[in-house]
Parts: structure tokens; sequence; C-alpha cells
């Protein structure tokens, strides 16, 4: 059996689908790395994705922001960074901040449908036809189901249009 120290790219959970139970056991790895380096932006936002895994998300916020203050993460990190902090702040009933990061996300990554439809969903709390005009705009750009691409001019100008009638 291998008993060895598991390495922080191992903590990443889209990567390994370890276990919650996995998860606790190496969680202290990446904090230790953490306090050591606390200016990497990746050992921040691996750590921040294991705490999040772990169901952890007032942990996690902090090193998601430390990790998108830095630099130095690869754009699949930065945009995983900018969903996982909005989706933690969400989660945490700070909506107003989820929607804030969900938007420099989309200002960031503008062709992201992940971080379009995350931002989506914050609005829906507050803003529903920002949220409403969000997901048809995707819908209608992206969705290669022939039934939807027939009406695809029609939603996109309902995109823009909501209320509008006659």
């Amino acid at each position: 059996m291998d008993r060895r120290e598991p390495r922080l790219e191992e903590t990443r959970f889209e990567e390994t689908g370890l276990e919650k139970s996995r998860l606790a056991e190496t969680r202290r790895h990446p904090l230790d790395l953490a306090a050591r380096s606390p200016d990497d932006a990746g050992v921040a936002y691996r750590t921040a994705c294991v705490h999040d895994r772990l169901g952890l998300e007032a942990e996690a916020a902090p090193f998601y922001e430390r990790c998108l203050t830095g630099t130095g993460l690869s754009a699949e990190d930065r945009r995983g960074a900018f969903l996982g902090l909005g989706s933690t702040y969400r989660v945490l009933g700070r909506n107003t901040r989820a929607v804030d990061t969900f938007r420099r996300g989309v200002a960031e990554y503008p062709d992201d449908g992940g971080l379009r439809a995350f931002l989506a969903m914050a609005l829906y709390t507050g803003e529903r036809h920002e949220a409403m005009r969000i997901l048809l705009d995707m819908l209608a750009t992206t969705s290669h189901d022939p039934s939807v691409q027939q009406y695809r001019r029609a939603l996109a100008l309902y995109a823009e249009y909501l209320d509008a009638t006659g």
C-alpha cells in the first residue's frame, strides 16, 4: 500500500475524483504549503479547491481571493478560481459579491459559458431580467440542438427585448 504524502496536484478534485475522506486527510498538506508560500497563486488555488470540495466554503474564500490577486495561474485555473469564488460567495449568502466575482470572470473570459451560466444563477436572486437575458443569449449562440437552432434569431432578439410585446 502506498503510504507516501499526497502531492498538491493530487488534491485538485477536477483531476483526481478523491472522496471527501481522502480530501480531509490531504487538507493538511496544502495548508502547510500555503503557509510557506503565501504569494503562490497556484498553491492558493489548489488549497481553495480542497476546502471547497470538503464543504468548507468559508475557509476556501480567502484562498480563492488570494489566488485571483496573485499572478502565475493558468487561464484554466484562473477561470476555475472565478467560478469557485463566485459559487462560494453564493453558497455563503454573499450574493452581491458572487455577482461581482462572476462579472469579473465574464469580463476576462466572455466566451466561457460556465461563468455566464453561474452569473445568471447568481443574478436570479435580485436581477431576474438580466439572468434570463444571459441564459437566452447563451442558448441562442451555443446550442447545437436543431429545435433551438431554428429559433436562434428569435431567442437572441428576445434576450435583448424580454419585456417587449406586440
